[in-house]
């Protein structure tokens, strides 16, 4: 979490970090920082207490607002593949068709979809029924496990689950794809294999991650529910909830001499 708020600190005062690049990275880091800070507390405050409670309303807001972070990630990954293959494959066309307003709305578009289409499903989520048991089988209010507390009718619910998980995870994955296919086809005409060697390293890095946050959101949210899958779900929930803030400010960022300059610069400054 430290990591993705001091990027997002650089991206906002070194100049230098003033590209469409680093303002998606400025999102990214910040939009992970929201999304631990939506579970981790709770999740905190349980253990070092020995029992954690929240109500229902409550369970509802940080599903609302957990949920809505994933969405809005699903789609910045995207865009940010598709700014790579811009920069790698168009790299004399990249200034006039990334420009600064094309980068605000498509950022702004990616957090007011994410919040929009999940206050849809979150208006379904609130008429569940809860009578039964109380305890949620899961480390924060995750949909599954909430609406096994349900006792009223949750096939509907259910749907639309699957629904928005296919639209917020499908297209996003499908546009990231697409674009890592024409970026290491245009990494392979590279002459020097040292060139090759670095873009692979840091085009590999960059597929692992998207592709372990995107493939666990298909399995928790999209496949159907076998007794196996719900058993390993509180797994493969800790890849896009927690490990994936963590290692996308060692993945994209950290790792880039830009960054490395900036925060010298910054540190300077300080002292």
């Amino acid at each position: 979490m430290a990591g993705n708020i001091l990027i997002a600190v650089l991206v906002i005062s070194e100049p230098q970090l003033h590209t469409p690049m680093y303002f998606f990275l400025g999102n990214l880091s910040c939009l992970d920082s929201f999304t631990v800070c939506t579970i981790l507390p709770k999740m905190l405050a349980g253990c070092l207490t020995g029992h954690s409670t929240i109500s229902v309303w409550g369970c509802i807001a940080q599903f609302y607002f957990f949920a809505s972070l994933v969405a809005v990630e699903c789609y910045l990954l995207a865009i940010m593949s598709y700014d790579r293959y811009l920069a790698i494959c168009k790299p004399l066309h990249y200034v006039s068709l990334m420009n600064t307003k094309l980068c605000f709305r498509l950022a702004a578009g990616s957090w007011i979809n994410g919040f929009i289409g999940m206050s849809i499903y979150i208006l379904l989520m609130s008429q569940l029924i809860f009578c039964g048991p109380k305890d949620i089988d899961h480390f924060f209010c995750d949909i599954s496990p909430v609406m096994k507390l349900s006792c009223g009718e949750t096939k509907t619910v259910e749907l639309v689950t699957t629904v928005f998980s296919s639209i917020f995870t499908f297209p996003p994955f499908t546009l990231t794809m697409t674009s890592y296919i024409f970026i290491i086809r245009n990494i392979m005409r590279i002459p020097s294999t040292t060139g090759k060697k670095k873009a692979f390293s840091t085009c590999s890095s960059h597929l692992i991650v998207v592709s372990i946050f995107y493939g666990t959101l298909v399995i928790v949210y999209v496949l159907p529910k076998t007794e196996r899958l719900r058993a390993l779900n509180k797994v493969f929930s800790v890849f896009y909830t927690l490990l994936t803030p963590l290692a996308n400010p060692l993945i994209y960022s950290l790792r880039n001499r830009e960054m490395k300059d900036a925060l010298r610069k910054f540190l300077k400054k300080c002292v």
